[in-house]
């Protein structure tokens, strides 16, 4: 330990007690794209103990500008983005440990995993699953790392339960679509930025700097040169549905989970069965269907002009429209 992380313990902050302790925490991070893979590149380079890793997609080759884990035979095989993500990471330091799950983060495919986690990083793409995660880790009091990035700009702030106001508090009175990079386009140092700025909170928590948490909201544009440091103290609200007197927790009720839904921004179409599929036995059933590629957690073929992908815990993506009903229509005629 000593030599691999000298640089990093001479920093008086961590120190060698603060080091140790890092390697006993165990981060859960949830999405695996551009944010997802610099934060948990950073902290398996800074000795964290334990990732968890969770996301539903695989990588593509539109990922490669921007998300650093991956590689173009990664996007030829249409390797699971965590599945790709342990397997780096691991080359990196065989002292963390990984741990990849490729599945859909609902309040209810994410509980089991909250029980020995100290410290979740969002990395997820859409509000939707990040207001999810504000009820969910609420509910189970374990602090979280908010960030978002598109085009220039990059959005963090750090969510203590009972500490600070959560994301409801700050955004739930506003109509918050927000930009994608789909729509919007993205750079990469805005990633970097963002990223950066939810590592190193994470680390002050790890470490147990407590002191040192930033409890700001932090917005930047790298294009336009803007950096903004917002205090948000005041916007927690007694009445807030996720972090006030009684809460009510509205983004884990059952109507909030639908089973057919819209990918913001990618054009796809994501319906997910109640059960999971044989992959072997579809690769049967479709093997008039070409070009198909398989893996172990995937089936992926074309389909008149839609690209679609099976995936074994029962989720399917129909990429090429956004029409719910027209990805039903093709679903049932190749599933059957």
């Amino acid at each position: 330990m000593q030599e691999r992380y000298s640089r990093q313990m001479r920093f008086k902050p961590i120190g060698e007690k603060g080091q140790k302790r890092l390697m006993e925490q165990h981060v859960l991070i949830i999405g695996c794209g551009a944010l997802g893979s610099a934060n948990a590149e950073s902290l398996t380079r800074a000795g964290i103990g334990k990732l968890t890793l969770i996301d539903r997609d695989y990588v593509e080759e539109s990922n490669l500008q921007r998300q650093q884990l991956y590689s173009e035979e990664d996007a030829e095989k249409q390797t699971p983005k965590a599945i790709a993500a342990q397997s780096r990471l691991q080359k990196i330091n065989s002292n963390t440990v990984i741990a990849a799950h490729v599945i859909d983060a609902t309040a209810i495919t994410l509980l089991p995993f909250l029980k020995d986690i100290d410290l979740v990083i969002d990395s997820t793409d859409n509000f939707d699953t990040r207001f999810m995660l504000n009820d969910l880790l609420h509910q189970q009091q374990i602090a979280w790392i908010f960030g978002s990035c598109a085009g220039s700009t990059g959005m963090s702030y750090t969510i203590m339960p009972n500490e600070t106001p959560c994301l409801q508090c700050l955004l739930g009175p506003l109509t918050f679509s927000g930009a994608t990079c789909d729509a919007a386009g993205i750079i990469s140092p805005a990633v970097q930025m963002a990223a950066a700025h939810q590592t190193t909170e994470a680390m002050k928590i790890l470490v147990g700097d407590r002191k040192a948490v930033r409890t700001k909201l932090v917005m930047f544009d790298l294009w336009n040169n803007q950096y903004q440091m917002i205090d948000v103290e005041r916007a927690r609200k007694r009445d807030c549905p996720t972090c006030g007197i009684d809460p009510s927790y509205p983004f884990l009720n059952s109507d909030s989970r639908t089973k057919t839904e819209i990918l913001c921004g990618r054009n796809t179409v994501q319906i997910r069965s109640a059960r999971g599929v044989s992959l072997d036995d579809l690769s049967k059933k479709l093997i008039h269907l070409k070009p198909m590629v398989t893996n172990e957690f995937l089936l992926s073929i074309e389909y008149e002009s839609y690209r679609i992908v099976f995936f074994s815990d029962g989720r399917t993506l129909i990429h090429g429209t956004n029409s719910i009903e027209k990805a039903k229509r093709i679903y049932y005629q190749l599933v059957g």
